[in-house]
């Protein structure tokens, strides 16, 4: 197998670094990550899909080795911004939890941009947050305030990547090792005081009517009874949309089974290629 070109670097854009990967030849594909993770979660999928693929990963702000800016800033600008940087007219945009929120508000704003969105359990702009989503927030919100970096990526783990219904004994231990540690590190990065994420308006919960690419929905069997809801919702609500769970997986199922997730998504890229 020929060696891939593979380049790793950072785009300075709305007041800040952001970091970046590319790899591979062909249509776009741009990974968007979990808010409990940074680019590295898509190993299993990078260097995969870059065999036909051109495929571009980043790291959110605040996350990896993103820097969070000094002022207003929009999450869904940061993908706008990269692919116009490298002279990408079309993606097919993969984006799991806050990825899927960033995927989605980026399909609002730029449709011509995004050739198909595949959002794993995905999280959307002016949804309420489900109770037990509500009681993790408040229990982490108390863990952070305490400055408990620890205890607070151990909440995370539990929630995500176990789920509600799940033993961490019967997960990966690698899994579970390396969200923690893309989880704590994230916990350790500044938040300057003047930044601001700026909220898609009106928004993106109300326009799903908009989102007319085609949409592959994938979620998994463990995750939290909330996230499941809202991704059935958004089956119900997204013209082109197509729904797949996987088993014995819960919220970062590209992880947890990797095969079974590249066999589906690529199968729905080639279908739209």
């Amino acid at each position: 197998m020929a060696a891939l070109h593979h380049q790793a670097a950072f785009l300075n854009t709305q007041g800040a670094p952001l970091y970046y990967e590319v790899a591979g030849q062909g249509d776009a594909i741009l990974f968007i990550h979990a808010g409990i993770a940074d680019s590295r979660m898509w190993d299993e999928q990078y260097s995969v899909f870059a065999q036909c693929y051109q495929v571009i990963r980043y790291d959110i702000r605040g996350f990896g080795q993103s820097q969070i800016p000094a002022g207003p800033f929009a999450y869904y600008a940061d993908p706008a911004n990269l692919l116009r940087f490298l002279k990408i007219e079309k993606v097919h945009v993969i984006g799991n939890s806050f990825g899927g929120k960033i995927a989605i508000d980026l399909a609002l704003i730029y449709p011509e941009l995004v050739k198909t969105l595949t959002l794993v359990a995905p999280s959307v702009g002016g949804t309420t947050p489900a109770p037990e989503v509500q009681q993790f927030a408040e229990e982490e919100g108390a863990l952070l305030a305490k400055g408990d970096l620890e205890a607070a990526t151990k909440l995370n783990l539990h929630t995500w990547v176990d789920g509600p219904r799940r033993t961490p004994e019967q997960v990966s231990a690698t899994v579970r090792q390396r969200i923690y540690e893309m989880q704590y590190r994230a916990f350790t990065i500044p938040e300057p005081e003047e930044a601001e994420g700026l909220e898609l308006q009106p928004p993106a919960i109300t326009r799903m009517g908009e989102l007319h690419m085609p949409t592959l929905l994938i979620t998994g069997e463990y995750d939290l009874p909330g996230v499941l809801e809202l991704a059935q919702e958004l089956a119900r609500q997204i013209p082109d949309a197509q729904q797949v769970m996987l088993s014995n997986a819960a919220h970062v199922v590209s992880m947890e089974q990797p095969e079974q997730f590249n066999q589906h998504v690529l199968a729905f890229l080639q279908a739209h290629s």
